[in-house]
């Protein structure tokens, strides 16, 4: 073989080598790409903010509340589910670390009881849903309500100082800072996301759920455990949520009866905006990760360009309407 084949045949193999590549994880480089276009944008529009060192600690301040929840509701919804009614589990799982906390004054006891009670919540949310067979969107929006007003009756509207916790070493492992930059919560999001990547990709249960995700009848007749993968996806979502509630409660040293009531709207456009369709079967953790970025960026840089604050809103409204556009052109493309 000539040198000239050789060179041909090497150029082949790595053009096959990169339209592999891309056509594998062209969603997750495009995201990426918006990423930093945007950032890019934002620090040209407004470089005071932007071109700090603090704004991005501040994101990794900020970012894992929502998004230690948005990598389980990606999972959800990728199997077709939808769970509207995380924020009001953060609310009702933070309440029983609360009263464990102040009846025993241990945090790691209060700590256990969050996580059991925001799994069982979510447990209850997948039971309704498969076995009662409301459509998911319609139940977590009547458990929304109900676990909020709990929240309210059970506190009698009240809020717990949590200042007591400062300078503990549970607060620092939670959310203090590493290397006196990094914010742990952002640690504890990293690990989040590998966990659930893993499950989604390297475990048979993520296999489920994207077969469930695109097709349930197909899925039940190969075998799958459906309603049991689906109540599942449901309790990871209330345990995460249970423990980004904690985070946030500790974060702030208090314990707010509406803790979690700005999180809906970002969380959903996180995943929606990270690639997920709402029509199940298709999405990824690394997008939904790099999408909460994209969707906390947003209202700095809106400030900071000197838009009204309420601009935000409409934005991650428009945000949610795109994405769900474009994945319904692109099934209806597929179906012609």
């Amino acid at each position: 073989m000539t040198s000239q084949a050789q060179d041909s045949l090497v150029r082949q193999t790595r053009n096959r080598t990169l339209r592999r590549f891309a056509s594998r994880n062209g969603l997750q480089l495009g995201i990426v790409g918006v990423l930093a276009l945007l950032w890019l944008f934002f620090l040209i529009l407004a470089p005071r903010t932007f071109g700090q060192p603090n704004i991005y600690a501040a994101f990794m301040q900020s970012v894992p509340f929502f998004g230690i929840v948005a990598l389980p509701l990606t999972m959800l919804v990728i199997g077709r589910d939808m769970d509207l009614s995380f924020p009001a589990i953060m609310a009702i799982s933070v309440t029983a670390f609360v009263l464990v906390y102040q009846q025993t004054g241990n945090p790691v006891l209060g700590m256990i009881a969050c996580l059991i009670v925001g799994f069982l919540v979510g447990v209850l949310n997948g039971l309704i849903v498969v076995y009662i067979g409301l459509p998911s969107l319609i139940a977590t929006i009547g458990t929304q309500f109900f676990w909020r007003g709990m929240v309210q009756v059970i506190t009698n509207g009240r809020s717990f100082p949590l200042s007591d916790l400062r300078g503990t070493l549970f607060r620092d492992v939670l959310v203090g800072r590493l290397f006196n930059y990094v914010p742990m919560q952002m640690i504890w999001m990293i690990v989040a996301a590998v966990v659930v990547w893993v499950l989604l990709n390297r475990h048979r249960f993520g296999a489920q759920v994207y077969l469930i995700g695109d097709n349930e009848n197909s899925a039940r007749l190969m075998g799958i455990n459906v309603d049991r993968t689906r109540i599942l996806m449901f309790a990871l979502v209330g345990l995460f949520s249970a423990f980004a509630g904690l985070l946030t409660a500790v974060d702030i040293s208090n314990f707010f009866t509406n803790l979690g009531e700005g999180y809906l709207l970002i969380g959903l456009a996180a995943v929606f905006l990270g690639g997920t369709s709402v029509f199940g079967g298709v999405g990824t953790i690394f997008g939904t990760f790099v999408g909460c970025f994209i969707i906390a960026s947003i209202q700095p840089a809106v400030v900071a360009v000197g838009w009204s604050g309420f601009t935000t809103q409409v934005i991650y409204g428009f945000i949610i309407v795109l994405s769900v556009a474009m994945h319904t052109v692109l099934r209806k493309r597929i179906r012609i």
